[in-house]
Order: C-alpha cells, then structure tokens, then sequence
C-alpha cells in the first residue's frame, strides 16, 4: 500500500493551498476525485468551502459519500478542513442534507449579534493534550472563514465569537479543524506536520512519504 495523503476533489475547496501546505511539511499528496484512492492512502484529507448541502450532493454525485462514510465509520486517519469539519456533524441549521453524523448534532448559524461569516484570526484554546497541536503551548491564533458552528463535546480546542464554539474536535483518529491550517501561516503548518507526523506513527498504516 502507497502512503499517500488523499486530498478529496469534490469541486468544493481550496485544493491547491491545503496540498501545497501539506507537501511542504513533508507529505506526499494525490489530489483526486476518484474513490479508489482510498485504497492506497495512508490518510484523507477533506477540504471544503461553501454550502453544506452542496458539498453533500457533490459528494454523491461523485460516487464519494457512501466510500469516505465507510472510512470515517473504520475509524482510519482523517483531516476535516472548514466545511469538510462541519460535513463530520448529523447536520447542518444551513441546509437538509445529513451529514455524516460521526459527531452527534447539528451545525448551527451564529446569532445576528456579531458579523457573519467571521472572517480573519481568532483565539483557539486547547483544550486537551491533542498530538494536533503538539509543541504549539496553550493557545494560539489561526485563520476562520465561515458562517456556522459546531460545538461538541470532542472538542480539542475552542473559539469565542458572540458564544463559545468548537474549533477543533478529535474522535479517534478523526480529527478537523474549523479554522483554515493552510491560510494560517506557520502556526497552522504546524498544525498539519502535526497531523503528518502523526499518520506516521499511526498502527498499521504505511505513513505518507516525503
């Protein structure tokens, strides 16, 4: 088995920015809409910016859904990125599709007391000892673009904007990010050398090569 890190082109995402981001802390990457790739990568990677019940339907209509549900479901290494973390919830306040539903609940749309979407840097606070954020101390500042919010109990690390919301959440060896590691600078390439690193030791998985 190859030991690849499957990026998911489902036409939803900054494709380029998250594999380059990846590449340059030493993965090896394939940017893909084909399914079949699971079967050799070492990890998935699912980027996503947009509407929530269209990354759904793209993701169906490119045979991905039921694949990518069957691999959450096998508890194997996973990166979700913005939508791809939202697309991890039951559902979403922004649509009717369901999601995966490995997180109970639902994502939910921020008050109209403050801005929407949050557009820039924001405050996480680790909340557990995560290998996510390995070297990075208690808390540290990253890049968030979005609308919607979820809040589990999963959470690694957490954000204030009008109400406290998950910016980071691990279940198993599923882990995802609301905030955007790869538009946030060095702190979030540490984030995915992190993710990386991590893979690498991960039981009975061949770790993605330099």
């Amino acid at each position: 088995m190859n030991g690849y890190i499957w990026v998911v082109d489902y036409g939803l995402g900054n494709l380029r920015s998250v594999s380059k981001a990846l590449e340059r802390v030493g993965a090896r990457v394939e940017v893909s809409p084909d399914p079949n790739r699971l079967d050799g990568a070492g990890a998935v990677v699912l980027p996503g910016v947009g509407a929530f019940d269209a990354a759904v339907a793209n993701l169906r209509h490119g045979g991905l859904l039921a694949p990518l549900a069957g691999y959450l479901a096998s508890n194997r290494p996973f990166l979700g990125i913005c939508l791809g973390f939202q697309l991890l919830f039951s559902g979403s306040a922004e649509g009717r599709e369901p999601g995966f539903g490995i997180i109970p609940g639902r994502v939910q749309r921020f008050p109209n007391r403050v801005k929407v979407p949050q557009i820039g840097w924001n405050r996480v606070a680790f909340q557990t000892d995560s290998p996510l954020f390995r070297g990075l101390g208690e808390e540290a500042y990253f890049y968030f673009v979005h609308s919607y919010y979820g809040v589990t109990e999963r959470a690694i690390g957490l954000s204030e904007y009008g109400l406290s919301f998950t910016a980071a959440l691990q279940s198993g060896a599923i882990f995802a990010t609301q905030f955007h590691p790869e538009k946030s600078g060095e702190t979030g390439l540490a984030v995915l050398a992190n993710f990386v690193a991590w893979v690498r030791e991960y039981p009975g998985r061949k770790p993605p090569e330099s």
